[in-house]
């Protein structure tokens, strides 16, 4: 007894008589209900609504009194348990009479308890909660949004699967979303809707799948215009929430963005500095969500690039500072805003918008807090500009900012036009002292070596955005910029830059372990690299680089990086690219962006580039010379694959890759289309089309390769009437009416040389040509009046501009009337019922497609053999293809375009029916079978990988996929499908799903279906 006592004496230190008191009253009314065993734990339970109530009261009093230390004192810890089960049954009862203060209580008791000790409890509270959010008691409804929201954002990563699975049992998003359509008729108070709004924003953040059910929904979306005009600021931010977390899903930023002027109209206001900081921080974020993509940012620059660019830089800008700190709230503004100027990486008109608002004074504003430009007009000294660039640097001002200020100075550095004039926009000084800043950050980066790592990581972080910055000014198309980079570079690197230069090239030649590929190394690593590009952007280094070995230190590194498959992109190097955002998003489909993901190789490519370029580098035979880990030929072979490769290589490495090539004599862009269609040079069958020259020579050529690679070559009168009459203007154009062989002569100029002619169908043929100096200035003539742009950027001697697209050899524009003039064969697919079928071009009433032998020759062996077979078929003008008319449209695509068109993904392909998947993924499967007897082993492993992608995120499909796949023999892909089958064969068997296989499809179920249980 007194060892009892004893113990409660020391359960009871440190808590005040009164909470004591209200502790034992809390268990004297939970004594009067009653406990139930129901097989793994003891649960309260009382029927009586007076007991409830009386329990409920004790809660709230006991909790009212736990404060400051006595929240983790052993009493509240020992008590949790008795008092959610309380609470969950009560919730549970629904007995309308106590449920305002049962609701109530839980928002306290999350409010009060630390999350540490109550996290346990929170998963038996979310279901209960979540069946009375649609409660006809507003107060009731109100209270459990708002405790569900405290939940969801205190919940740790391990209890979000099981919560999902309670809100789809609840339906608690559609219940949601339907209240929230609800409060158009105006019976919800604004209270109740801000609380669903702003449940229902935690609920989209967390679980993607929650989304497309809400931007899905048009009256919801309605509803949301209505609100988002309301002049309460609380319910701007409650929509300006919601509105970002739909936007986290790709498929519903496209939806907000088809709203177009209206909500945008709204978002920018939303930024402007008329509201408050909470309700532009939320503008903020849905402009950041809405401008993922460059696709999305250049949509909203078309419709309100002026004030939007105002409100970055007045969110940039209208801060104030004491004793050098920012009050928190204008800190998490001034976040958002840098966050979202960095749009800048896109090239597009709100570039000159954000030079008209100033956003150089805004830079350095961020950098030199006290930097005073205006009585200082004339223009300073070199020393004077290091003088205020160092003291001001030394300052560490706002220093968490320098990455974002480094990566926008370099953003509108490369993306500035050529004519760009800092005197007529009064901003010369300014850009001086940014480029200063950039450069001294970028020479202290080359110094510390490599201790930065080791001593401070924030550090070597904002070194690798200085460097970067300095790299993308030294390359800058703005010839102010360039000109002015490079000359502070070299002033301020010249009293050691020999020094440094050797240490560089020492660093560059040591490669870490695959073992040792961690990121400390590879963000070094990535430094010394921008480093050396930026040396040899500099005319007075690049023989002092070369003579140093430094073309071998590149040459080595890339093909390390290739050899080892490495990939590391700028993201893994730059934490301020990330926020919380970015973590959540789903759907979104982005075009790769311009440096892509393996950001070593892209610096490498960049600078060998650049040292090739100068003219230091001698010729390819010293380059190799004593060279054992590749020969020229594997090297050459290697940059053509970079250019080839259609599977994830960025536009920027395919660009250096090509540059690169064009120093072994090799001018244009390698691809696999091509590498199909160089077959048909020089050959003289499908031939259409004769070129003569004035000395009598003739090329014979076809129309429809010229027709979409170089149309120049072509008459244009015959060319557009074509078009008309294929468009419908003209009744048609009956094929059968057109000649079996259409030989069209065009003769040329006298100014046309045989050579130069030939060397431009190998570029118009095969993707490229090769070329020495000689013939090489006739070809430059022949492209430049042939139009031929790309071509020509490999002909000059500037390095691509940054985000320009990475040409393609696309032979889609035959299939446009231009191309189908030169059309000599139909492939016609199996005729459907169901399609009504009318053609332009001719009076076949069945799905058909009108194309050119010479494709279908030069891309298929199937085909080529069947057309010079000397049968029937060879001389048809029709060939009959074994597959739907949606499977032969894919097909076709890829023939002309070595593309094969995906189907849909993400919430598109989750939230359809079971019907709508699999006539989505029918052509695939018929494909797989056609690609088998055809020959087109591309064709089948892309058709094979997107059906076993699309069936593992919906597994059910499996026993309708095995069938289709047996029936077409397709063998792969039904022991893949029979895999997926295996851990439900039992129930499979007792539901009889299995009776409409064959026993072999049956038996290699069950056989994996062992191996899985064997595997255990």
């Amino acid at each position: 007894m007194s060892s009892s006592k004893q113990a409660a004496t020391e359960n009871n230190r440190g808590i005040s008589g009164h909470m004591y008191t209200l502790h034992k009253r809390l268990f004297h009314a939970l004594s009067l209900g009653t406990r139930v065993y129901d097989g793994k734990e003891s649960k309260w339970q009382c029927t009586d609504i007076e007991i409830q109530r009386h329990v409920i009261r004790s809660i709230s009093s006991f909790l009212d009194c736990i404060s400051g230390d006595t929240t983790h004192h052993p009493l509240v810890k020992d008590s949790l348990a008795d008092i959610v089960g309380a609470i969950v049954w009560i919730l549970q009862n629904k007995s309308k009479a106590v449920l305002s203060m049962a609701t109530n209580a839980v928002v306290n008791l999350i409010n009060v308890v630390p999350n540490s000790l109550l996290q346990s409890y929170l998963l038996d509270m979310v279901h209960p909660l979540s069946s009375l959010l649609l409660l006809h008691q507003v107060d009731v409804s109100i209270s459990c949004a708002t405790a569900l929201n405290m939940i969801f954002s205190n919940l740790s990563v391990k209890g979000e699967r099981k919560v999902w699975d309670i809100l789809i049992e609840t339906e608690s998003v559609s219940r949601i979303a339907s209240g929230i359509r609800e409060f158009s008729d105006g019976v919800m108070p604004i209270e109740c809707f801000k609380g669903m709004a702003s449940l229902l924003s935690t609920i989209l953040h967390r679980w993607p799948p929650s989304r497309y059910t809400v931007w899905n929904d048009a009256k919801l979306l309605e509803v949301l215009e209505v609100m988002r005009v309301k002049p309460d600021f609380s319910v701007k931010v409650a929509v300006m929430k919601l509105y970002t977390t739909i936007a986290l899903c790709g498929n519903g930023a496209k939806k907000l963005l088809e709203k177009g002027e209206s909500l945008l109209h709204i978002m920018v206001l939303c930024m402007g500095r008329s509201h408050p900081i909470s309700v532009r921080i939320e503008g903020f974020r849905l402009a950041q969500c809405l401008a993922k993509n460059e696709e999305g940012c250049l949509k909203m620059m078309s419709l309100c690039c002026d004030p939007f660019v105002k409100a970055i830089i007045d969110g940039m800008s209208g801060w104030t500072s004491h004793s050098g700190k920012i009050a928190n709230d204008q800190m998490s503004l001034l976040l958002e805003a840098c966050h979202l100027a960095l749009i800048s990486r896109w090239a597009g008109e709100h570039h000159d918008c954000l030079w008209e608002h100033g956003i150089d004074r805004v830079l350095l504003k961020l950098l030199l807090h006290d930097f005073q430009d205006e009585p200082l007009q004339q223009l300073l000294s070199l020393e004077e500009q290091l003088s205020i660039a160092r003291e001001g640097l030394k300052a560490n001002f706002l220093l968490g900012l320098r990455p974002y200020v480094w990566d926008l100075l370099g953003w509108l550095a490369i993306h500035c036009r050529e004519d760009f004039n800092p005197n007529i926009q009064g901003c010369e000084l300014r850009i001086g002292i940014l480029i200063t800043c950039a450069c001294i950050s970028f020479v202290d980066s080359i110094r510390k070596g490599h201790q930065i790592c080791q001593n401070d990581v924030a550090d070597t972080l904002r070194s690798e955005a200085a460097s970067r910055a300095v790299m993308m000014m030294i390359y800058s198309p703005c010839k102010y910029i360039a000109t002015k980079a490079s000359d502070m570079l070299y002033e301020i690197l010249r009293p050691t830059s020999k020094e440094h230069l050797k240490r560089l090239m020492h660093m560059l030649k040591i490669r870490p372990s695959m073992d040792n590929v961690g990121m400390p190394n590879m963000l070094q690593t990535s430094i010394n690299l921008v480093a050396l590009v930026c040396y040899s952007g500099i005319p007075q280094y690049q023989s002092h680089i070369v003579e140093n070995g430094g073309i071998h230190a590149l040459m080595d590194l890339i093909w390390w990086c290739l050899r080892n498959d490495i990939h590391i992109g700028r993201l893994s190097l730059a934490p301020h690219l990330h926020n919380t955002l970015s973590e959540r998003t789903c759907c979104w489909i982005c075009k790769e962006d311009w440096e892509g993901n393996n950001i070593l190789l892209l610096y490498g490519l960049w600078g060998l580039a650049e040292l090739m370029h100068s003219g230091s580098s001698g010729n390819t035979v010293e380059i190799f010379g004593g060279q054992v880990d590749y020969t020229e030929a594997q090297f050459v072979s290697t940059l053509q694959g970079i250019c080839s490769d259609n599977s994830g290589t960025s536009p920027g490495i395919k660009w250096y890759a090509a540059f690169i090539l064009k120093y072994f004599g090799l001018y244009g862009f390698p691809c696999k289309l091509g590498r199909h269609i160089v077959k048909a040079l020089n050959m003289n069958e499908y031939a259409d089309v004769q070129l003569i020259l004035t000395n009598g020579n003739s090329l014979s050529v076809h129309g429809v390769i010229l027709s979409a690679q170089c149309p120049p070559l072509l008459p244009s009168e015959e060319m557009s009437h074509y078009e008309k009459a294929s468009n419908g203007s003209s009744g048609g154009y009956d094929t059968k009416s057109k000649p079996e062989k259409l030989h069209k002569e065009i003769r040329l100029s006298s100014h046309v040389d045989n050579l130069a002619l030939a060397k431009l169908l190998e570029y118009v043929y095969v993707g490229y040509l090769n070329a020495g100096e000689e013939p090489l200035k006739k070809v430059k003539i022949l492209a430049k009046r042939c139009n031929l742009q790309s071509l020509l950027i490999m002909f000059g001697r500037r390095h691509p501009k940054w985000g320009t697209p990475f040409p393609r050899y696309d032979l889609s524009l035959a299939l446009a009337p231009a191309g189908l003039y030169f059309s000599d064969v139909m492939l016609e697919a199996k005729a459907n019922e169901s399609i009504s079928w009318t053609c332009t071009i001719c009076s076949k009433s069945v799905p058909h497609m009108h194309c050119h032998k010479v494709v279908l020759w030069s891309r298929c062996d199937y085909l080529r053999a069947l057309l010079q077979s000397g049968m029937r078929e060879s001389n048809s003008q029709t060939i009959k293809v074994p597959v739907s008319w949606e499977a032969m449209i894919r097909l076709v695509n890829w023939l002309y375009t070595d593309e094969l068109p995906r189907p849909p993904s993400g919430c598109l392909w989750i939230n359809m029916k079971s019907e709508e998947r699999l006539a989505v993924l029918q052509p695939y499967l018929e494909l797989c079978r056609l690609a088998e007897f055809w020959f087109l082993e591309e064709v089948q492993d892309i058709s094979y990988r997107v059906i076993v992608s699309c069936v593992d995120s919906a597994r059910h499909l499996s026993i309708k996929i095995i069938k289709i796949a047996a029936d077409f023999c397709i063998w792969k892909l039904v022991e893949v499908a029979a895999n997926f089958l295996a851990p439900s064969y039992r129930q499979l068997c007792q539901s009889g799903e299995l009776e409409a296989l064959d026993e072999e499809v049956i038996d290699m179920i069950r056989t994996a279906s062992v191996r899985l249980s064997q595997e255990g």
